[in-house]
């Protein structure tokens, strides 16, 4: 028999996040680009700021059923027909609001880019806000928002909003609206959201995929490049203010079998020197089923499947921003416990704080993150969505284009009593938020006896 030869390795080559090319259209359409040989499937992402506090008062979730009702018609093709052309080219078009603004996503094989392309400008440049679709919409979100009460993570994650900012802030109150205010919405007022916001002076378009054979600056122009509107004008937002003081909130579940554990406070955004090193930190404490807060409650005690550390951007300002940076981030632990577990856990985990104050983390812990945030960096960017979400999350940062690949150099520079002092700074054992959705009868007064903070209990 004869055999193939026993395939060899070959020499490691350096990796970086892939840099993109920058440009515009002549419409005021910001462009950046990344060509990526093999990746067959293109990803899109549209980037327009219009935050969630620009929406009219009294009619919090406009944004998010505008940003729905994208596809849902447009000049060209009705509801249907819109649907059926996005089957035919292979692709898909999805689009959500957050605190930022306006993010829509479009995948496609490379083949068909220009196909749906086209149909993502319709969707941009000439939606048809039909009455019926916007009351369908209207109907769904109605329907959304019961289940969102009902899940224990979401009910958490609205808790702790409602706590840390002002009433007068919009980052208090649900991102999707209320039933109160997505009642109140109807076609008018996700058109006129949408003559406020939508256009392409106001937007960035992020393409990443392999484009060979694909004269790229013909398609978009012939595409997206017919998208016309008005001059941008900056958009101003209020400071993010936030009350951190030390407090428990009980959400009452009575006869819950676990309680969800919500616990944060809000810092710096990712334009913070110190954020490198808060990544690190925060990923030592609870980044992974290896961190410190698993291998206390989970391995060692048996309290949890897991409990997770992290940071999350809620909104981020340029450095040189009139008025000066707005931005700011979620800092949050978050993980569930069985109900007669609650107290023991959160006594643990706070020792587990306080014990990361006064010893600090270890040079493995530190090694063992390294190893796992910059080694698998290249997976975790296999993909043209990968990249282009990432692109598209440092455009509505007001991020360089080359952040994530100075943030991984960074991360490997970092030292262990570096990512040691992030991380205490930005879970201070006595300046966070608890907020626990659980059966208050059983863990209110375990919960008042550890001397966390004030505990409210609230209806569920």
């Amino acid at each position: 028999m004869t055999f193939h030869p026993q395939p060899r390795g070959g020499a490691p080559r350096p990796w970086a996040f892939p840099a993109p090319e920058r440009g515009a259209l002549p419409n005021g359409l910001t462009v950046l680009r990344s060509h990526r040989p093999g990746q067959q499937v293109v990803a899109v992402e549209v980037d327009i700021v219009a935050p969630l506090e620009t929406e009219p008062e009294g009619l919090d979730g406009v944004a998010t059923i505008m940003a729905r009702a994208l596809s849902e018609g447009t000049d060209r093709h009705d509801a249907e027909e819109f649907a059926a052309e996005l089957e035919r080219c292979g692709a898909t078009l999805d689009a959500h609001a957050d605190h930022p603004g306006v993010r829509v996503s479009l995948e496609v094989p490379a083949s068909r880019l220009s196909r749906a392309l086209g149909l993502l400008a319709d969707a941009l440049r000439a939606p048809a806000f039909p009455e019926s679709e916007v009351e369908r919409l209207v109907r769904n979100r109605l329907d959304e928002i019961p289940h969102e009460l009902a899940n224990p993570g979401r009910r958490a994650a609205m808790a702790l909003s409602k706590e840390l900012f002002p009433a007068s802030s919009r980052m208090s109150r649900p991102r999707q609206g209320t039933e109160e205010t997505v009642g109140r919405i109807d076609a008018a007022a996700v058109r006129a959201f949408y003559a406020a916001h939508v256009r392409p002076a106001a937007a960035t378009v992020v393409i990443v995929g392999d484009f060979t054979g694909i004269d790229v600056d013909a398609a978009l122009a012939d595409t997206l490049g017919a998208w016309q509107g008005s001059p941008a004008e900056p958009v101003a937002v209020s400071p993010i203010t936030a009350d951190d003081t030390g407090r428990v909130v009980i959400v009452d579940r009575p006869g819950a079998v676990q309680t969800q554990l919500l616990i944060g406070r809000i810092g710096a955004d990712r334009h913070d020197r110190q954020w490198p090193a808060q990544v690190l930190g925060t990923y030592c404490l609870g980044g992974t089923l290896t961190s410190r807060l698993d291998r206390v409650l989970r391995e060692e005690k048996g309290y949890t499947y897991g409990v997770r550390a992290f940071g999350q951007v809620l909104r981020s300002s340029a450095p040189d921003a009139p008025g000066g940076p707005t931005g700011a981030s979620m800092l949050a632990i978050s993980g569930s416990v069985d109900t007669e577990s609650t107290g023991p856990a959160l006594d643990d985990l706070w020792k587990v704080l306080r014990t990361l104050a006064a010893e600090g983390l270890t040079d493995a812990e530190r090694d063992v993150a390294v190893q796992n945030l910059v080694g698998v960096a290249p997976l975790k960017y296999e993909t043209a969505a990968a990249v282009a979400g990432t692109l598209a999350d440092q455009v509505e940062q007001h991020l360089p284009d080359d952040y994530q690949a100075q943030l991984y150099a960074r991360l490997a520079e970092t030292g262990t009593v570096e990512a040691t002092a992030a991380v205490v700074s930005a879970f201070p054992a006595d300046r966070l938020v608890t907020v626990l959705v659980g059966d208050a009868a059983q863990i209110a007064e375990p919960v008042r006896a550890l001397g966390i903070g004030e505990v409210t209990v609230v209806s569920g």
